[in-house]
Order: C-alpha cells, then structure tokens, then sequence
C-alpha cells in the first residue's frame, strides 16, 4: 500500500514541483532556499499521505504546504533581524497563503501568478551568469523534477559532480543577486536565447546521445519536450520558442524509428516512416504554423524546424523535396554562420544536384578548425565519397569519423560502414 502512495508522490513530484519551486522562490528571492522548502513539503507528503492517503487534490496540498513552510522561513528570518524588505517580498501573495484548508483547486488568477513564477524561474535557472553544463543540471532539477542521480546517469557523469553543479549554481545566483524576475525588453531576447539553448541541448542530448553505449536517451528528449511545451504557454507571443517546439516534436516523432530490435542505428533514409508518430507531426506542423504568423518566425529554430517538416511530409524518402532544404540551410547560414550548417547544407545540395556538388562544400569547410573533432564531417565526406565509387577514400573517412565518436553504438555504425566498402 506504501509501495502505491509513494509512486503517486513521486508522480505529482516530478509533475508539480517546477510550480511550487516557482512560487515558493517569489516569496523568498531565492531559489536555492526555494528548492529546501519545496523538498520539506515533499517530505511531508512522505510523512502524512501514507498514513492519511493521499489528497483528492495532491497537487494542491503540496502547494500549500510549501507555502506555510516559506511563511515560516520568513518569519524565523523576519526574528532573526533580516531586513524586512528582503524577506518581506511580495506581501500579497503571503497574505493570499492565509487559507483555512488545503484547496481543491486553483482558480484561474491564481494559475496566472504561477505561469509568471514558472517563467520567472526558467530566466533564473537559465541566467548567463552560468556556466552552459550548470544551467542544463539546474534546469533539469528545479524544472524538469529530475533527482541529481537522474541526471547523473543521463549524462553518463558521477551523481557528486552533477551535485556540485547545482550546489555550486545555486551559490552563483545568490552571490551575483541575480534578480527573480522576467527580463523586459532587449534583455528578454538575449536571455531566452539561453533558455532556448539549454532547452535545445537538453533534447540534443537524449535524440543523439554524446557517450554511451545508446544511440538515443529517450528520457531527456522527452523531458526537454515538456519544457519546451511549458515555455510555449508561458511566452506565446514568442515566435522562436515554437519554432524551438516544432524542430522538438517533428524530430521526436522519428524517435521510435531511428533505432532497430537491436539498439542500432537507422539512418533517416532508411527509416521505417509507417513507425514515425502522427500525432507529434502534427503537432510540430502546427507549432510551426503558429510561429510563422509571429514576428522573428525566420529565426534558427524556425528555420531548423521548417527543414524538419519538409522530412515529415514527405511519405517516402524519394518524396523529399531537397532543393528546399537547401535553400532552408542556406538562409540559415545566412542568419546563423557555423560550419556545421554548412556541413548539413552539403547533404541536402548532394540530394538535390549530386554527390559531387555536396563533395565541393565539404572540402571547402574540411579545414574549419570547430570541425577537427567532429565525427560527422568524416562521415558524411566518407558517404559522398562512397557514392562517387571512391571506395578506399571513403572506407578511410569511416574509420576516421569512428575514431571521434564518443558513443558506442555510433561508432559500431561507422565501422559497419567502412567494413561494408
């Protein structure tokens, strides 16, 4: 009976606790003391719903109880002579916490206050002040719901590393007195273009996996879809952010395809596409659809999702209409130059004009020095090389690109296609 309450915590945790964090840090200006107050609430839950059962609103309860406890932080603090400005913020919602029960609901002013303390947490967890790997834990912890050990074992790190980062966040935040607050104007677009990055990498990382033995983490994928979902509904005037959910959903629809009984990987080519997810297609088309009727929507995830969606239109392989990827990657490089653009600029001309033609674009981009490490840009030089029947040349591009892979099943793939010449 236990073993049932507990998983029911550990489900309203993981979907409820971005919320009372969110709130909870409103009160307090501090979202490591956020975070403190929050897990107290969550032990509560651990000593009351077993022995109580578990509440007709759990997700209310939890709230609410976070909410005494942050009342009580600040009233120990407020005695403790703190200044009060400081823990005295926002003395409406302290005084709204003055409830005679654990509510059943909601209403919707109040659902308001917590999208806006959601959006206020994501800047926060995602502030620049961070270092890129401290915002991805951070974000993670405090939005995804995930235990430090969860992160640990996803990105294949020791669980006192992960715990370091986030220790270590939490300190730079409070230290830098970085403000609880959504940025305005000019500031909001440089930093939701952070909060955008972390999002992206955190999806990158479980659709591609970086070591490991998997080829994909599906929990991660999945965790940075959800986020990016929440942060669709907390900034809806903001074209990039669904254009950052439309690339997340079109490319997670592929997901169940990109792998064989085995675990290995199938290239998009030569993917089952009777296996790839409707529903998420069409969900992603219409994301995308949205953020092209918003200003900013030729925006690099705009942009990288519209590629996206010309992959999930097209019924078969052949169907692919690869003279508009190209002229997608094209303006892309235009509005966001990389070299990895160019490289992937080079697969679709190859489809379109020939091998030869995406040949000329690699070899002109071969010697970029943010390419030296990059695996892909062996491989794709060992594909077309293969394709023009210059086999030797391409078995060698093969070996090369599974020297630099970090995961092992990528690098089963590479040496499967050089074994194959």
């Amino acid at each position: 009976m236990h073993s049932a309450t507990h998983q029911a915590i550990a489900a309203v945790w993981r979907i409820e606790s971005a919320r009372v964090v969110a709130v909870v840090a409103r009160m307090v200006r501090d979202v490591g003391v956020a975070e403190e107050l929050a897990q107290d609430a969550l032990v509560s839950a651990l000593e009351h719903w077993p022995r109580d059962g578990v509440p007709d609103n759990p997700a209310a309860w939890l709230m609410t109880a976070a909410k005494r406890k942050a009342l009580d932080h600040l009233r120990r603090a407020k005695m403790q002579g703190e200044k009060h400005e400081e823990i005295g913020a926002d003395l409406e919602a302290q005084e709204a916490l003055v409830v005679p029960d654990f509510v059943d609901a909601l209403d919707a002013a109040r659902q308001d206050e917590i999208g806006d303390d959601l959006l206020r947490l994501i800047f926060t967890a995602c502030h620049p002040v961070l270092s890129t790997d401290a915002r991805v834990a951070l974000t993670l912890k405090l939005l995804g719901g995930l235990t430090t050990h969860e992160i640990a074992r996803a990105y294949l790190v020791p669980e006192p590393t992960i715990a370091q980062r986030i220790v270590r966040a939490k300190r730079t935040l409070a230290d830098a007195k970085v403000p609880y607050e959504t940025p305005r104007g000019e500031e909001l677009e440089q930093r939701l273009a952070s909060v955008l990055e972390v999002v992206y990498l955190v999806f990158n990382e479980g659709y591609t996996a970086t070591g490991g033995s998997d080829w994909m983490r599906p929990e991660l994928a999945q965790e940075a879809l959800r986020l990016g979902r929440m942060l669709a509904e907390l900034a809806p005037d903001e074209a990039e952010v669904h254009g950052l959910v439309a690339l997340m959903e079109l490319q997670a629809s592929r997901m169940a395809a990109r792998t064989d009984a085995q675990g290995r990987p199938i290239l998009l080519a030569d993917q089952d596409r009777a296996r790839w997810d409707p529903l998420l297609i069409r969900r992603g088309l219409a994301a995308l659809e949205r953020a092209g009727k918003l200003e900013g929507g030729r925006g690099v995830y705009v942009l990288q999702a519209a590629i996206a969606a010309c992959h999930a239109r097209a019924r078969r392989v052949e169907d692919t209409d690869w003279a508009r990827i190209a002229s997608l990657y094209a303006t892309l490089a235009h509005v966001a130059p990389s070299p990895v653009v160019e490289l992937n600029r080079a697969v679709a001309v190859s489809m379109a004009e020939g091998p030869a033609a995406g040949l000329a674009i690699v070899d002109r981009i071969a010697s970029d020095p943010l390419l030296r490490r990059y695996q892909w840009l062996p491989s794709v030089r060992g594909d077309l090389l293969a394709k023009l029947g210059r086999k030797d040349e391409a078995r060698a591009e093969f070996l090369k690109a599974a020297e630099l892979a970090g995961n092992g099943r990528e690098r089963e793939f590479l040496l499967a296609r050089a074994r194959a010449l």
